[in-house]
């Protein structure tokens, strides 16, 4: 199951129908505090999340997952790319850090990424 964690729905509606079409089953999640009071949230192979979102953003969700021991594999996706905040998510162990708007092509090429990464 492929997680995606966006405060904008119209982002995780369009990430969700690309990704289905895929044939990914998708949960979609409205903050980072969503995603970790959801019980899908061991089911998660991937995670694409914003960097950018009210509450615990992209960066902190990521620091919290790897406390967590959680190593799900991470795409990163933003409006507003930081090369400090890029730097620091793809250290962490970040797949892909990608700025808004993106193709599909890149998106699905990054969850290629993710779902084979070792």
């Amino acid at each position: 199951m492929i997680s995606i964690v966006d405060d904008d729905q119209a982002v995780r509606e369009a990430i969700q129908k690309l990704v289905r079409s895929m044939g990914y089953d998708v949960c979609t999640f409205a903050s980072a505090e969503e995603f970790f009071e959801s019980s899908r949230m061991h089911d998660a192979s991937c995670v694409i999340t914003d960097v950018h979102m009210p509450g615990l953003n992209g960066i902190e969700f990521q620091d919290r997952l790897l406390a967590k021991g959680n190593r799900v594999p991470i795409i990163f996706i933003t409006a507003y790319p930081e090369e400090s905040l890029r730097i620091r998510a793809m250290k962490s162990g970040a797949v892909c850090f990608m700025s808004k708007p993106f193709s599909d092509e890149a998106l699905v090429g990054c969850i290629d990424r993710a779902l084979n990464a070792p």
